[in-house]
């Protein structure tokens, strides 16, 4: 039977031809005057998911 993919996490989730699976970071969308400017850069970049969390995702997004 096919699995259904869950859209919510479709939308922020990417994963690459390689089979990466990136994620946006948190703490860049609001109350960013009050942190840093190294914490403010660094969250405008995606990063890796974690090895524990990868099977998880991999059935959340079958098709992705």
């Amino acid at each position: 039977m096919k699995l259904k993919t869950v859209k919510s996490a479709q939308k922020r989730i990417k994963i690459t031809r390689q089979g990466k699976i990136l994620r946006r970071q948190l703490s860049a969308q609001h109350l960013t005057q009050g942190k840093s400017k190294r914490v403010r850069r660094a969250a405008g970049k995606l990063s890796q998911i974690a090895q524990a969390d990868k099977k998880k995702i991999k059935k959340l997004v079958p098709y992705g």
